[in-house]
């Protein structure tokens, strides 16, 4: 059975169009409810970010998950790893996010996690789906959920992600600008970094329900490199509104991403003989990180594009560190999902260890010149498939030979192909990428 409604991180799309619509949630938090539980009287915690619509999608979900007997701990504005973590110390019997991560405010989306504060399996996703084919029966009376609020969420959020720093450490010295996207971090990300000792300038931490996201963030860094150079801080830390990615900025003003932020905590941790295997990234991470990575003896390997697929490589490496370019850095070691607070401790932590500026642990490592050209499609068939495609394909790598890749990639979202090129030369790099478009183009005409 295939899936209807769940994508790589849950369910999303544009409020008010089907299915994110609250006749729908609530059904999906009856239907939850009853997988989840497995018909007993179980235990649900539900947390969001800080869109409009997440008032009104956390009380249909609460209607949902009372009707199926499940009762109900809310978290209110909580990052999306907080919810993991909860979930698992709380011991609840899933964690609920209400949240469309770095998508504007009129989008959003709902994803959930297991009792052991990982992603749903598989399987049971689709047991999900199966019972949102049934009819909603209610428990009897007597047996429906109950809701409280949780008072203490944040506070034992920011108590956790203190504790993935080393005991005998701290943030003194350290000037830091944190930009908590108007999202789910904005009462979080401050206090930990301010805890922990460090001097801190807070941006993008007047949430409104409209402006999650908007010219700030993890996808927008002008706002927090200005700041950066304006304080001269130290570093700046870009959340994205629900808090599972992290970008960052040096004291130069520039931008340090997920490759090179996964660079630095990798060999950080190999210095300190406690990587635990290699690092996992994926098809999209920079050929630069995976020769630094192998250039200092450390295992890579690519995963599929989103982070579950991470987690499942690593898990079935049996090792502890991944991440995407994107900013999703998965440090197993801390904690079992993404999480940008905590990826950004493990960067300063390894400045510290290291007495160097983010700037010059990043110079460690050579970023490749990369193109990447969206190519319109029909919507079917398997471009890479093409004869003509294939050849153009090989003929591409056959100039770039051990210099370079290339790697075709269908949008899993709209009627698109991402054509990368990827190599030493920028100019070559540009060249070889519009020459393999075009013929990508001209089969997806044919």
């Amino acid at each position: 059975m295939s899936r209807k409604f769940f994508g790589t991180d849950g369910i999303r799309g544009r409020v008010g169009e089907f299915p994110i619509t609250p006749e729908f949630v609530l059904k999906l938090g009856w239907a939850a409810g009853r997988v989840l539980s497995e018909g007993g009287h179980g235990r649900v915690l539900i947390g969001k970010d800080t869109r409009i619509s997440g008032y009104m999608f956390e009380s249909a979900l609460e209607a949902g998950f009372s009707a199926a007997g499940v009762d109900i701990r809310l978290l209110g504005p909580m990052p999306t790893p907080a919810i993991a973590y909860l979930t698992r110390t709380l011991h609840a019997d899933a964690g609920v996010v209400i949240s469309a991560s770095h998508n504007p405010y009129h989008d959003n989306g709902i994803k959930f996690f297991s009792a052991n504060g990982t992603k749903l399996p598989d399987d049971v996703e689709l047991a999900i789906e199966r019972e949102l084919e049934s009819e909603i029966t209610m428990a009897e009376p007597a047996q429906l959920g109950k809701a409280e609020r949780v008072v203490d969420a944040a506070g034992r959020y920011i108590e956790f992600c203190k504790s993935t720093l080393p005991a005998e450490m701290n943030l003194k010295g350290v000037k830091v600008v944190v930009d908590c996207a108007h999202g789910a971090t904005y009462h979080i990300a401050p206090s930990v970094f301010d805890e922990l000792g460090a001097e801190v300038v807070v941006i993008g931490a007047e949430p409104n329900g409209l402006n999650i996201n908007e010219g700030c963030g993890a996808t927008d860094l002008e706002a927090l490199r200005a700041s950066v150079l304006e304080h001269k801080a130290d570093i700046g830390v870009a959340l994205d509104g629900d808090g599972d990615r992290v970008m960052m900025v040096d004291h130069m003003g520039e931008v340090v991403d997920g490759d090179e932020l996964l660079f630095v905590i990798a060999t950080s941790k190999e210095s300190a003989g406690c990587l635990q295997g290699g690092v996992v990234g994926t098809l999209m991470s920079n050929l630069g990180l995976e020769h630094a990575i192998l250039e200092i003896g450390i295992g890579f390997e690519r995963a599929k594009v989103g982070d579950r697929y991470v987690i499942e490589q690593l898990n079935n490496k049996g090792w502890r560190l991944g991440g995407e370019s994107s900013g999703h850095i998965i440090c197993l070691d801390r904690t079992t999902t993404g999480d940008g607070i905590v990826s950004a401790l493990q960067v300063v932590a390894a400045m510290i260890s290291s007495d160097a500026t983010l700037h010059a642990l990043k110079r460690r490592m050579t970023k490749y010149p990369q193109t990447m050209i969206n190519v319109a499609t029909k919507g079917g068939g398997d471009i890479s498939a093409s004869t003509a495609v294939q050849q153009e394909v090989a003929a591409v790598e056959s100039e770039l030979a051990e210099r370079g890749r290339v790697l075709l990639r269908p949008s899993g979202t709209e009627p698109l192909v991402r054509v990368m090129v990827e190599g030493v030369d920028a100019v070559e790099v540009e060249r070889l990428a519009r020459r393999l478009a075009a013929v990508v183009e001209q089969a997806a005409a044919s």
